[in-house]
């Protein structure tokens, strides 16, 4: 599929995308259904109220491009670049997948993101505000930074993420699965020890009284 033909026809279905340049490429208003697009750069590209059904982005760079009220269905991004994307404006109830992506300094905010699939991405810094993440699934990713409030947390998996600070007070989080240093973290921010993570303090030792 050749550059200009993706610039000036308006829908696609079943195609391959590959190794195309679009940097700030118009896209908006088009059309993709069960389309690839493999090693394109798109970065600060426009999809504004663009339609795309069982897509696959691989080895994509979509770094600040704009996705103002785009429909997203089945959408897969994997090994991509998405870093500085507002998703903010995205069509209602989007359905992403991130695989092994880049997403440092993006904002999802009062969005519906349930059970969306965050695998293996750096995710730095990111901005989750009143957003709906019931068991979504962070594993393997780093979120280092981020900041989660006013989110709605049930059954979300943090579980073998990195970098994972939730606050309870300012989230709904029910069953919510984070790991033991998470926890540690929070409860040491409420100016409590946990005994065994990071008490420098030796408990005294018992010696058993010998019996006579």
């Amino acid at each position: 599929m050749s550059a200009p033909r993706l610039q000036t026809e308006a829908a696609f279905e079943d195609e391959t995308f590959a190794d195309l340049n679009l940097q700030e490429a118009d896209l908006r208003g088009k059309e993709f259904f069960r389309c690839t697009f493999r090693n394109c750069t798109f970065q600060e590209s426009h999809w504004g109220r663009a339609r795309l059904e069982e897509c696959v982005f691989t080895g994509c760079d979509l770094t600040r491009s704009r996705f103002t009220d785009t429909s997203l269905r089945g959408v897969r991004f994997e090994s991509s670049k998405l870093m500085g994307i507002d998703w903010t404006d995205v069509g209602t109830f989007p359905e992403l997948t991130f695989e092994g992506s880049n997403l440092r300094y993006c904002t999802f905010a009062g969005l519906s993101l349930r059970k969306t699939v965050f695998l293996r991405c750096t995710a730095l810094e990111m901005n989750f505000i009143d957003t709906d993440l019931s068991e979504a699934d962070f594993s393997e990713s780093d979120i280092t930074g981020s900041n989660f409030r006013g989110c709605t947390l049930t059954k979300t998996d943090f579980g073998s993420a990195q970098g994972v600070f939730i606050d309870p007070t300012r989230n709904r989080a029910k069953a919510t699965r984070i790991p033991v240093e998470a926890a540690v973290n929070y409860v040491q921010t409420l100016g409590l020890v946990v005994a065994g993570h990071g008490d420098a303090r030796t408990a005294p030792k018992t010696e058993r009284k010998k019996s006579r």
